[in-house]
């Protein structure tokens, strides 16, 4: 009878830890290497026996995962894959030619406003196919989801959560100009040491640099000021209500950083911001045997690793031409993924490949050096595996990503629109024949390495706390019950104002009321 009582027992709390294990997860579309990361943590969420449901365009189809695990429900949109290219033209192009300075940061913030316009229009497309299709919206309902991932580079998707009454996670490595986090996340920015995003400066500021710093904030939010109007009338529209963009994503339940202290500088966060930077990175794999062949051909002096990212397939035949110069002067081979015109200065110690196994080649024994345009998962490979870099920053978090580098004297940065053959021939020279590059790099790999918790099992850690727990609102600041005067205790401030300007206003009127009395009393009794 004893045991099959504890059979039993043993039995309920199986089916309890399934139940507690097994849950419904809706992610929120985004793309271009962004997906790489949501794509890592679907694939373990899937191992730990989740269901998964994936909002995705019609236009911008993701890799599909076969899983019966997984299902994709298409969002109808109106616009093309071409005119996401031609915005991620324009960006790019933005950055090229009106990279900040604080000579260029009024007209690169000016024409980034009209930029964030067309993207705005093209977003609401996004909100609108979700929120006024009421069959998607049915099913979603029915869908019993216990969680909502979400990468808020493309907006709405906390909207969505909140009309489906689902407790939702971001991840992201920052928002435009930071302006989500300190406004919508209330992380404190002192920016005395704090750097501006975009600012490519490092916490140990000049006086100059600190007023560039000083500036760099206001003259964001100013500039994004008109884009989150935009989205405060539709949240507003959509609610019923009067709100803001940042209510509505001040309600995240977990803020999943994909940085580190290995890359950040240190700086004040909240308890429902959590770092888990490098949760794509793996032990390096095998080669193609081609691929290893070539590898293995460069003899003691190793390789070179180069890649632009996925959003730049080709360059100028000038510039194609200038970088393959640079690297035929090298004794290292060279692994250059290229889809342009082969250039016609290309040296026999390079190839060019469509694509590589990036993550692979730098954990390879005989990679010296990696030539980076600066994209954060390109990056925490590299720290993964304590390899120094050559960064030739393009646009958006790149030039920053890039700086963090320097900053931490595991990378050399050149200048994709002024530099010559020499200065890349140089910069690769640098990291691999200076010593100190391999050193900053590998002690980065070891920071990364000796953590508690791999950061892949961290953020599915708080992804499934706030399944048990439907959200996590005991690490949610009270900040976002105040409001903006409340929080900068402006009300308190001219509380205190005024009770002193009263005090001294008394005193003063008690002493000319006694001066008075008392002072023409004592001269009168003077002169008698």
């Amino acid at each position: 009878m004893m045991i099959k009582k504890l059979i039993q027992l043993l039995a309920f709390q199986l089916i309890l830890t399934e139940i507690v294990l097994s849950g419904n997860v809706l992610i929120w579309p985004t793309y271009g290497s962004h997906w790489l990361n949501i794509k890592i943590l679907l694939e373990e969420l899937i191992q730990r026996n989740h269901s998964m449901t994936v909002l995705t365009t019609s236009e911008i189809q993701f890799n599909s995962i076969p899983d019966p695990l997984v299902h994709f429900e298409e969002i109808p949109v109106s616009y093309t894959r071409n005119d996401i290219d031609e915005i991620l033209e324009h960006i790019i192009t933005l950055w090229l030619d009106h990279r900040p300075t604080p000579l260029t940061m009024w007209t690169f913030y000016k024409d980034l406003g009209k930029l964030l316009d067309t993207i705005f229009r093209v977003n609401i497309q996004i909100c609108d196919g979700v929120l006024n299709n009421p069959t998607l919206m049915s099913r979603l309902k029915k869908g019993g989801f216990n969680v909502f991932i979400i990468d808020p580079t493309v907006i709405c998707g906390d909207l969505v959560a909140l009309k489906l009454g689902i407790s939702f996670v971001y991840t992201l490595r920052f928002s435009p100009a930071f302006t989500v986090e300190r406004h919508c996340g209330k992380i404190p920015a002192p920016f005395s040491y704090v750097p501006a995003a975009l600012s490519e400066l490092t916490d140990q500021m000049t006086f100059g640099e600190r007023v560039k710093n000083a500036l760099s904030y206001p003259l964001q939010d100013y500039i994004f000021q008109s884009y989150w109007g935009e989205w405060n009338s539709y949240y507003s529209k959509v609610l019923g209500r009067p709100t803001t963009l940042c209510e509505t994503m001040g309600k995240a339940e977990i803020w999943l950083m994909r940085t580190y202290w290995d890359f950040e500088y240190p700086r004040p966060y909240l308890p429902n911001f959590e770092f888990v930077g490098g949760l794509h990175c793996k032990p390096a794999k095998p080669l193609p045997k081609e691929m290893e062949d070539f590898v293995q051909s460069s003899g003691e002096h190793g390789i070179v690793v180069f890649s632009l990212g996925s959003m730049v397939k080709n360059l100028t035949e000038e510039k194609a031409n200038l970088i393959a110069s640079a690297l035929a002067q090298i004794p290292q081979k060279v692994l250059w993924r290229y889809k342009g015109t082969k250039p016609s200065m290309l040296g026999s110690n390079t190839r060019l490949f469509d694509w590589i196994p990036q993550n692979d080649l730098l954990g390879h024994p005989k990679t010296r050096a990696f030539i980076t345009h600066g994209g954060t998962n390109g990056i925490y490979e590299a720290i993964y595996h304590g390899i120094p870099m050559v960064g030739v920053p393009m646009f958006a978090d790149q030039p920053d990503n890039i700086a963090h580098m320097k900053a931490k004297g595991a990378a050399v940065e050149v200048n994709m629109n002024t530099m010559t053959s020499a200065d890349l021939l140089n910069a690769v020279r640098a990291v691999i024949n200076e010593p100190s590059y391999k050193e900053n790099a590998m002690r980065l790999s070891r920071i990364h390495h000796d953590q508690p918790v791999k950061p892949l099992d961290r953020a599915v850690f708080w992804i499934e706390f706030v399944m048990r727990h439907k959200g996590a609102k005991h690490l949610r600041v009270a900040a976002h019950d105040l409001s903006w005067f409340q929080y900068h205790s402006l009300d308190v401030i001219g509380f205190l104002l005024a009770c002193t300007t009263a005090a001294v206003f008394l005193v003063a009127k008690c002493c000319l009321f006694f001066y008075k009395k008392f002072g023409k009393t004592g001269k009168k009794k003077k002169r008698e």
